[in-house]
């Protein structure tokens, strides 16, 4: 793949380094970045709060050797432009629509994770022609009828944007990762975080952005097949919520991840892929 605006990236890969063109679009007046690799049906990526692109990496070679994957940094976030102003989930959502348009892609798989499910239930409403299968991961509806992580897990979400970089970040490693998760992974994820690690102010926004957003009303309009994905020791946004969000949407299917928590592409990276691409083939476009 030859990169479209003459630009390269450099990515920080546990001990070396590697090279991907980069792209970018606009949305809304922000300037989006995003990438892709692999061939086959589309699979759109979506990550969530505070996350760049870069944290797909324990999953996105895997997805690519299926799909052509195409993943992107939401407005504010990594290499995207945020223009003052509020954050919001739809406003995300017709990001990704613009994503989508660079690659010329007409319809695709999404997969969003966290805030990226969100992100990712707002375009299959918004946009229903251009979403052929959805897996949410790690999410909810949002709203009133989401079900809450405990107390100590909210105070310490809203209390990272007063801390250092890497203190934000581990001092969330309880209630996203599995216990049993190796300490070398979580620390990889660490090296990614803080190379795009966000302003505050833009965490805060996608925060707010998060709290005002719902979809429990509006999701039995959802025609379009899904895969429901939560690991079952996630403390963040508990499993419950991956049960409210089946019961909301048309014949859906729930699938728990044991050993696994909120991040559970990087818990369970290699089942996280298998799960994913054999649902998304069962779902495949005929010809």
């Amino acid at each position: 793949m030859q990169p479209k605006n003459g630009l390269v990236n450099i990515y920080y890969r546990v001990n070396e380094y590697y090279y991907e063109p980069m792209s970018f679009t606009f949305s809304k007046g922000a300037k989006i970045y995003w990438r892709e690799a692999g061939s086959g049906e589309p699979l759109l990526l979506i990550m969530g709060l505070g996350y760049s692109s870069g944290m797909w990496h324990h999953v996105e070679a895997g997805l690519a050797r299926h799909f052509r994957v195409i993943v992107f940094d939401n407005r504010g976030i990594g290499q995207s432009e945020a223009p003052p102003g509020p954050i919001t989930i739809s406003g995300m959502a017709e990001d990704a629509a613009a994503v989508l348009d660079a690659a010329e892609v007409e319809s695709t798989h999404v997969f969003g994770l966290s805030m990226g499910g969100f992100i990712a239930q707002e375009l299959a409403l918004g946009h229903p022609q251009r979403v052929r299968a959805l897996v949410l991961g790690a999410t909810a509806c949002g709203g009133p009828h989401m079900v809450r992580a405990k107390q100590e897990v909210q105070d310490t979400l809203l209390n990272r944007a007063e801390m250092s970089p890497e203190q934000s970040i581990r001092v969330m490693i309880p209630y996203i990762y599995d216990a049993g998760t190796p300490d070398e992974r979580i620390e990889a994820d660490l090296v990614r975080r803080l190379v795009d690690y966000p302003d505050p102010k833009i965490y805060l926004a996608q925060l707010e952005g998060i709290g005002q957003w719902q979809s429990c009303d509006r999701l039995d309009n959802l025609q379009v097949p899904t895969l429901i994905l939560h690991g079952e020791n996630d403390e963040l946004v508990p499993p419950a919520n991956a049960s409210l969000l089946a019961q909301h949407i048309k014949g859906s299917r729930i699938r728990l991840i044991p050993n696994a928590s909120h991040v559970f592409t990087t818990d369970t990276p290699h089942q996280a892929v298998e799960v994913i691409a054999g649902f998304l083939r069962r779902h495949a476009v005929a010809g």
